[in-house]
This record gives structure tokens, sequence and C-alpha cells, in this order.
């Protein structure tokens, strides 16, 4: 197997009529990922571009028009198929990517998963990373050298110069247009800010108390309404805000109620978004929605809002361990921020469109 160094060239890009883009999850990473679609379609007008996601995850860059079409990855059945020892279905769906003869690959993901659906393909040129984990990169036929230290957009860009196609930064999502109509009965016409509350990191979280605090604070200052959004299984993380909304109407909670569909055309729709490091925060980049992200052990530079640094607040000192697995070390962290920045910030930027 050969191996090449990327580079970037104002000279055409290599001929290709199919292209797939590998990045099944996580829902963030998805969002942020659309960059890379965006170059390749502009380098290959006419080209069939698809992408393998996790099918829970399609309705976030179903609609964006320099996408072909999903490949939809069943993560979820087939892990029980697996467990079953049923491998049929899956190595089928496996088979039907060689059959689709794509000429170019690009795994974004760079893990053995993603790695395994790139080497399935057998296309000719199949570009990752070359410090990928997990041995993945032994799927490739051309490897990127790019930094960790980068930021997880201009990593991904990296493959898209290694594929010799000009970088292309264009973070635009696309929400459903039914989707945004029925929200728009749903929720009526008075702006309104989304906060979301959860991580699945108890040490990304911001106190829940100090949401509540603030969603009373934002209230009174005359922001409209408050619309608070989580997964199903996240209600417990959320239960104070459910609790204030069921005694003060101008908090709607949508909680469990949203699918991920629903939950862009929601951020489409919003006048300032509020959350911790989760997937609503790439919504918001995507969406080009005003934002107030809140960071404690994460390392911003590589994957926080891209190019949006000033809408994080974080406080970190030289003594940190930046670490979102360790609870207690990122509980401390997120602690630092308070009620009064964060109220401010958020009412700067809804005051600035209301």
């Amino acid at each position: 197997m050969s191996k090449s160094r990327p580079g970037t060239s104002s000279k055409a890009p290599p001929a290709a009529e199919r292209i797939l883009i590998v990045r099944p999850s996580a829902l963030g990473d998805v969002c942020r990922s659309v960059p890379v679609l965006a170059s390749l379609r502009r380098a290959y007008p006419a080209a069939r571009i698809d992408w393998i996601v996790q099918d829970s995850f399609a309705p976030a860059i179903a609609h964006h028009p320099a996408l072909t079409s999903v490949i939809a990855f069943p993560r979820n059945e087939f892990g029980r198929m697996a467990r079953r020892m049923r491998y049929g279905p899956i190595l089928r769906w496996m088979s039907e990517l060689r059959r689709r003869h794509y000429d170019l690959v690009l795994d974004c993901q760079g893990l053995a998963r993603s790695a395994i659906f790139t080497w399935a393909t057998r296309a000719p040129r199949r570009i990752g990373y070359a410090n990928a984990p997990e041995a993945a990169w032994l799927a490739y036929t051309t490897l990127s050298r790019a930094d960790m230290d980068m930021h997880a957009v201009d990593r991904m860009l990296s493959l898209v110069s290694a594929a010799g196609v000009d970088p292309v930064r264009d973070m635009r999502l696309y929400p459903d247009p039914d989707e945004a109509r029925a929200l728009e009965g749903q929720i009526g016409p008075e702006p309104f800010i989304i906060i979301a509350p959860t991580s699945r990191w108890p040490g990304k979280r911001w106190p829940q108390q100090r949401f509540i605090d603030a969603a009373r604070a934002m209230l009174d200052a005359g922001v409209r309404r408050v619309v608070v959004v989580g997964a199903p299984s996240e209600r417990d993380q959320c239960s104070g805000l459910i609790e204030l909304a069921r005694s003060d109407p101008r908090i709607i909670d949508r909680v469990g109620a949203t699918t991920v569909g629903g939950l862009l055309a929601l951020v489409s729709r919003s006048t300032a978004v509020l959350c911790n490091d989760s997937a609503v925060l790439h919504m918001a980049v995507g969406l080009e929605k005003p934002l107030v992200a809140l960071y404690g052990p994460t390392r911003v530079n590589r994957v926080g809002p891209y190019r949006r640094d000033a809408d994080v607040i974080q406080h970190v000192r030289e003594s940190d361990r930046l670490d979102h697995k360790n609870d207690a070390a990122g509980t401390a962290l997120m602690e630092r921020i308070t009620v009064a920045e964060v109220v401010e910030a958020v009412l700067r930027r809804y005051r600035s469109v209301v």
C-alpha cells in the first residue's frame, strides 16, 4: 500500500465522480464536518457525494444542498445483531459500499470502525490521518499528517488538502424546511433563548442551579422566553428548569420532545443560545446564531466553537489539568463561571438582535 504526504495546490484536483465522506458520529462532530462537504462540492460540482452517518444523526446534514445522499449507519441495530452473532446484514451493508464504486473516500473520524468502512469501499483513493488510533491508518492509501493540536475542523480539512482540494471553511447547516414550518406553529413568532444545560460528562456541566438562576435573571431583564432542550435521557440534568417551566409559562420545556431535525430547526429560530460543550453549540455555529458557550476541562483551541473563541466563557489557570473525564477537576473549573457573567453575555447578544 503506497502512502503519500498531503499537499495543497491551485491546480485542478484529481478526477473523481463518486466521493464518500465517512463521519458516523458524534452529533456535534457531524455538524462541524460540513466544511469537508462544502470543499468537495466546490472542487467537484458534478460528482456524487455521499456521507456515512449514524442513522439518528442523519437529519443534521440530510438537507445540505452539497450532499447527494446519506448512507445511514444503523449503529444500535447492528450492535444488537453483533451481540447475537448475526453478521449477515452487517456484511451485506458493507458489501454495498464496494458496489457503489467510489473513486475517493475521506475518513473524517479516524477510528477502527470508520476505517473498516473506508477500507470496505475498496476505493483507489482512501484518505485518513497518519496518526489515527486503533491502527485505523492501515485502511488508507493517502495519509494526512495533521497535528493533534489543530482544531478539529482544521484537522478534517487537512484530509481535503491531502485529496488535492482547496479547503472551504463553510460551516453552514440547513434545517429541514418542513420541521421549521411545523416549529413556527408550535413555538410562535416571539424571540427566545435556548438553554442546553446538559452534557454526557459531569465535568463539562455548569451547575444546574446556576442555569436556573441565569434563566430567572434573563427573564427579569426582559427576555421574552426561554426554551430548555436536551435528550430524553437527560431530563434529570434539567429537572430544576423543568420544574420552573411548570410555574412560569415563559419557560418552555422541550427536553426529550425534539428530534435531531427538530432541534436543528429550533436552533435556527432562536435569538441566542446558552449551552455547555455539546452538539447544540455546533448547531449554533453552523446556523450563525449568537452564542454563549460554557467550557471547563476542554481545550477550546481543539474542540471549541470554530473561529468563535469570543463566545466562550472559560477560566483556566496554568496549574489546571484539562481532563473532561475527571469529574471533580472539571466541576471545579465549571464552578468558576459565575451567573452574573453568563447573564451579561447572553443579554448583550440577545439585545443586539431583538
